[in-house]
């Protein structure tokens, strides 16, 4: 009876772990499998194009690395535990965590069948609704079966291992699908500093732009858009802290160019664009697609959409 007493802490810590590390990975696998989805079948109807993969799918596989082997490891330690001591199996805190689990599957079940009956009168039944619907109802299903039997059986199931090893499987190719995604890390951040060179040249276009409204003329170099009062300093390349290249065109039409040198090429930055009427980005559309290397965005101030001050 001592004995059953010493270790009730260590049972209710374990049984807890494993619980919130199982609802952690699950949702965690949920979101990777969503954000698949996202990337292979595109919403028409979204009012932006969907191009926030990456941040979802990187804290999806952080989860998915960390949690789920702590979960795989706990299960199989409370499995040890189950054999040598089968007390421990029978449980107050177990049988109730265990139960809570199948309560809050069975209400997901049940709420994403409600879900996609509701969607399906509604018409809007898609490619894309129908997996993400799947995906929520085959975890759901599993994880309550699992337990379900689990809880029923007095003694842990010989095949346990075996579902653990096949959920590992999908899990780990979920994650190595994730980097044909998002890229390796060394290319994450290769990407983050060229996201942060079109930042800066949109930044400097833009102030351009205002400076020839304001004077009617191109500035001839960059270091005349610094401003003591407004505070504006020039940026330089974030990892090189080298300046920007610019050269102006054509005094009269006006027109000039912005240059620096990227890492990865990048397709599809005009789709990022929200699809509105309403300005973004000071109200300039061009496309900011660039190759791998040295690359130039030419542009042209045009006089009509960009009329000097003293004439608005």
């Amino acid at each position: 009876m001592e004995q059953i007493k010493r270790n009730v802490p260590r049972d209710v810590f374990l049984h807890l772990l494993a619980m919130v590390t199982l609802y952690w990975s699950a949702i965690s696998f949920i979101t990777l499998c969503w954000q698949y989805i996202h990337y292979f079948f595109p919403d028409a109807l979204q009012g932006y194009e969907y191009m926030g993969f990456a941040g979802p799918i990187r804290f999806a596989v952080a989860s998915l690395v960390i949690v789920f082997p702590v979960f795989v490891l706990i299960s199989w330690f409370l499995n040890k535990i189950y054999r040598s001591e089968s007390v421990v199996r029978e449980s107050k805190i177990r049988k109730w965590l265990i139960y809570l689990t199948l309560f809050v599957s069975s209400l997901v079940i049940i709420g994403d069948l409600i879900y996609v009956v509701n969607t399906f009168l509604g018409g809007e039944i898609t490619v894309r609704f129908i997996l993400k619907a799947l995906v929520v109802l085959v975890v759901a299903v599993v994880i309550f079966w699992y337990y379900l039997d689990d809880v029923r059986r007095k003694e842990p199931s010989k095949w346990a291992k075996y579902v653990a090893i096949d959920c590992a499987i999908v899990v780990l190719v979920a994650i190595i699908g994730a980097f044909f995604i998002i890229g390796s890390p060394l290319n994450a951040r290769k990407a983050q500093f060229d996201s942060q060179r079109v930042g800066d040249l949109q930044n400097i276009q833009w102030q351009i732009v205002s400076y020839w409204q304001r004077k009617q003329a191109l500035p001839p170099t960059l270091d005349d858009l610094t401003d003591p009062i407004s505070s504006y300093i020039v940026p330089t390349d974030p990892e090189t802290e080298q300046s920007y290249e610019y050269r102006v065109k054509s005094a009269s039409e006006p027109s000039f160019e912005l240059c620096t040198t990227f890492n990865l090429e990048q397709k599809g930055q005009g789709q990022m664009q929200p699809k509105t009427p309403y300005p973004v980005d000071g109200g300039l559309f061009q496309n900011w697609d660039h190759p791998a290397g040295r690359y130039c965005f030419e542009r042209k101030i045009d006089k009509e959409l960009y009329p000097p001050f003293s004439k608005q």
